[in-house]
């Protein structure tokens, strides 16, 4: 089979893909092996790939496909997340472009839309995450909606329920105005934001007197029902036991007492809103205050808005200002920094409700996941993240997990009477009846007569479950998958869920298996441009993946996006970095070619310069994979790839091939060329996790294999050991054929011409690399002196001094000229440096290091000079 004289990733990528598919190299079931497991984190159900995504799963794929290697039954579980808000808003926003709404049909008819989106639009991304060449198990494939996983999710909420875990409250709650759904504390993001505080003015009862009070949301007012001040602040001493009169809706409300306002900030008056503030509230309970809620769900005014009904929040504001500055009401207005919640679904501004939810008590069950981090029984990749975790888990409030939406998980409880607390939390339906006529004691309900909650569970409760449903544990505890496979190995994902599910996911494992979920937490960066901006659709920064690999190949984007990836920093994405990527991919198939293109004798001898070559390559292998498996075992990916990519292109194509290839025109004998084939092979193991399709590739084309020895099932190169000084005798070797290169280069002297070389050798190097020294350096004679030679050209490696005779090949006298101006300007140097460091005031106060960074100038100034008068001393 002749090789292609260009790499075409496409019908590279396509067939082995298909390759390893066919032979289900991907799939994995219980066996004698150690298992070694990842459970992909579940991307939206609906969702497209992008670079997140594409980093994400580079990075799993690069572990998955090193565990095959290693001989581990590698099992990587793909699946999708049904996505309650992102999902709903989809399907709301088709039916509006149907003209119709989502009030106007029952919930049964919007399921059926729902389900109909979802597999329509459902699992393109895993299609795409094929084309990345994602080596996961299609076979396992799991969606958080499946039968299964959803019956898990039901039986989690009735046990945690029957535990005395989960409960219904009325509570301040974040409500989402524009998905109109509650959201939890960690669904919320805070942004600083530029706003207005603006002072009011409430007259006091019956006087003339009046309070003025700072509020950034003025629009509130129309729903207070106290004034608070500190007892203990003699401004207001005379105002106790009085009442104020809010503006515009001229309510009466009381003034009263609570050391929970601070004397110093603003005017030492507060607003209290019970219904819109979480504080407020708490004081209103206290206090025993009106709640007044003034918003629609989508943030409309309602009634309690007077004139302002129906109008959205943020017009009212403006709207309202204009009002209370014309009855005289408004003092002034001062530019105001604070912090405003957003939703991470929807970017609306959360407006704080009260309403009836359900919420998982957090405090104890959190417990085991936090030792669990603290004392490593999990590991978090990069460490600093342990801190923020602690943080949060010794903060932890309890977890609101009802939703008010249609699609999702519907809450298990079943209502059969008027009264809050006439329900019953069942798994089915038909046990709900059983246990409603029990507790009412009604032997005549039927299911007709229950009313199912109408909310869904939040998202996060059923991908907290995700390592351990994916393999049937909830509902099988027992079964002889969740056995093998849990708890899984690695988990890779993103810093900014690390609480949405991370921690939830450990504290399900603990709760439910008593066990870790996973033992080691690889959290990745954000994908940024180079302008450090996060990449969005919004601001157009964002590359489409597919026509990356399009442009690129696959291989080429994954090298790109691993070539500056540290776990936990920000990736700042730059596409140069996949045209490098490619320029990799494009570097290894050219060295096969050349090698596959040399012509074998079996007639020849072993070649004495491929033999020291090739030993030399083994030990640099050897000493590399033990950098690379440092590396790894470390979660330093990025890392692993470039001491992989630096041996191939620099030890392997620009030193070993070179020292091996045949003169132009002639063979190679067999012993070195299976030598080359040999180290090939071994350097595309250690390629296959990062370029799995130009490694299968190459690897396929030296030899005809069998399924069972493709590259994807090989084993993994083991070590045994390396000569560290042979390895640095090379490198003093490469440094003297790179000082002839730069003399043949600077002097014009052809590398068809031999040269003569003469060495003192002063730093005792051994001999084994002379004759790789010899044809790399087209020298003829090579010869040890204990003198310098006279018309010759001189370089130094350390303290070794090498010549090469050139007379007749260049000018002396312009050869002595240019030494000579070079030797001044250097002497000229080392005098600036050493004026610097006799002064004493520099010595004393510069930081330590550049005072040695001006000590080491001094030392390479002295040796350069001592060269030059050596090349001088040689042209006499």
């Amino acid at each position: 089979m002749s090789l292609a004289a260009k790499y075409s990733a496409e019908s590279v990528e396509n067939k082995w893909y298909s390759y390893w598919m066919e032979h289900g190299y991907f799939h994995s079931e219980v066996d004698e092996r150690e298992p070694y497991t990842i459970v992909i984190p579940p991307p939206n159900v609906t969702g497209v790939l992008h670079m997140g995504h594409m980093l994400n799963n580079t990075i799993q794929d690069v572990l998955i496909r090193r565990a095959r290697l290693l001989g581990y039954n590698a099992l990587w579980v793909p699946g999708t997340d049904h996505a309650s808000i992102a999902t709903e808003a989809k399907v709301v926003a088709k039916l509006k472009a149907e003209g119709i709404e989502k009030t106007d049909i029952s919930r049964e008819e919007f399921l059926e839309h729902a389900w109909e989106w979802t597999h329509k639009h459902g699992g393109i991304i895993l299609e795409q995450l094929k084309k990345l060449g994602a080596s996961c198990d299609w076979d396992r494939t799991k969606f958080t909606m499946d039968d299964d996983l959803s019956a898990s999710v039901i039986r989690v909420f009735v046990d945690l329920f029957n535990k005395g875990l989960i409960y219904r409250g009325y509570r301040m709650v974040n409500w989402d105005p524009q998905a109109l759904t509650t959201l939890s504390d960690e669904e919320v993001i805070y942004e600083e934001k530029q706003g207005s505080l603006y002072h009011l003015n409430y007259k006091i009862e019956g006087s003339d007197e009046y309070l003025t009070i700072a509020t950034t949301r003025p629009e509130t007012i129309l729903g207070d029902t106290a004034i608070c001040i500190n007892p203990e602040d003699e401004r207001y001493t005379h105002l106790k036991g009085k009442k104020a009169i809010v503006p515009i809706c001229n309510r009466v409300i009381p003034i009263i007492e609570d050391e929970y306002v601070t004397m110093e900030f603003g005017t030492g008056c507060l607003k209290v809103t019970p219904a819109h503030d979480e504080n407020d509230k708490l004081l209103g309970d206290k206090h025993q205050l009106e709640v007044i809620d003034i918003f629609n769900d989508d943030a409309t005014l309602n009634s309690y808005g007077l004139n302002y009904q129906g109008k959205d929040r943020f017009v009212v504001r403006k709207e309202i200002v204009k009002e209370l500055k014309e009855i005289g009401a408004l003092e002034k207005v001062e530019q105001y920094t604070n912090k405003v919640g957003t939703s991470e679904r929807t970017g609306a501004v959360i407006e704080p409700k009260l309403s009836d939810q359900w919420f998982l008590k957090m405090k104890d069950i959190s417990k085991p996941a936090l030792e669990a981090v603290l004392d490593k029984d999990i590991n978090l990749v990069p460490e600093k993240f342990i801190n923020t975790y602690r943080h949060w888990m010794e903060n932890v409030r309890d977890w609101n997990i009802s939703r008010q939406l249609w699609w999702g998980h519907q809450i298990p409880a079943y209502y059969f009477g008027d009264g809050k607390e006439d329900f019953v939390v069942a798994e089915t339906s038909e046990e709900a009846l059983s246990m409603a006529k029990e507790r009412s004691g009604n032997p005549d309900l039927t299911i007709e007569n229950l009313k199912q909650d109408p909310d869904v569970l939040d998202t996060w409760f059923s991908s907290w479950l995700w390592p351990i449903s994916v393999f049937n544990g909830i509902m099988e505890p027992d079964n002889k998958d969740i056995n093998y496979y849990y708890p899984t190995n690695d988990l890779v994902t993103a810093p900014e869920i690390l609480f949405f599910w991370v921690a939830r996911m450990i504290i399900a494992g603990y709760e439910y298996r008593d066990d870790k979920p996973f033992q080691n937490v690889y959290l990745t960066g954000i994908v940024r441009d180079k302008q450090r901006r996060k990449m969005s659709k919004s601001l157009g920064n964002s590359p489409d993946p597919i026509e990356l690999m399009k442009d690129y190949g696959a291989d080429g984007v994954r090298v790109g996006m691993l070539l500056s990836s540290p776990a936990g920093n920000d990736l700042m994405f730059d596409i140069d970095l996949c045209k490098q990527g490619s320029g990799f991919v494009n570097k290894i198939w050219n060295a096969y070619r050349l090698i596959d293109g040399w012509e074998v004798s079996s007639e020849l001898p072993a070649s004495e310069t491929g033999a020291v070559a090739l030993n030399w390559y083994r030990n640099k292998f050897n000493s590399a994979l033990a950098e690379i498996e440092d590396h790894f075992s470390k979660y330093r990916i990025s890392d692993a790839l470039m001491a992989t990519y630096k041996l191939i292109w620099d030890d392997f194509c620009s030193w070993l091939l070179e020292m091996v290839k045949p003169a132009f025109g002639q063979p190679i004998d067999r012993s070195t060329y299976e030598g080359v084939i040999d180290i090939l092979e071994n350097n595309l193991k250690i390629l296959h996790p990062f370029v799995p399709f130009v490694s299968e590739e190459i690897w396929q084309h030296i030899t005809e294999r069998t399924p069972e020895e493709a590259l994807i099932v090989a084993s993994w190169p083991e070590s045994d050991g390396f000569d560290a000084k042979l390895i640095n005798d090379f490198n003093f070797a490469s440094e003297v054929i790179s000082g002839i290169r730069t003399i043949r280069k600077e002097k014009n002297i052809s590398f068809k011409d031999t040269i003569e070389l003469s060495v003192i050798d002063n730093e005792k190097v051994s001999p084994e690399f002379d004759a790789v020294i010899a044809k790399l350096g087209n020298v003829s004679d090579m010869n040890y002196v204990a003198a310098p030679l006279e018309g010759a050209l001189t370089f130094r490696v350390k303290s070794n001094e090498y010549f090469i005779p050139v007379a007749g090949a260049i000018n002396i006298e312009e050869e002595r000229t240019k030494i000579q101006e070079e030797l001044a300007y250097t002497e000229g140097f080392l005098k600036s440096v050493q004026k610097k460091l006799s002064n004493e005031r520099f010595v004393n106060n510069a930081p330590e290091q550049v005072v040695q960074l001006e000590k080491n100038k001094e030392a390479d100034a002295k040796a350069k000079i001592e060269t030059l008068k050596a090349s001088l001393s040689s042209l006499q």
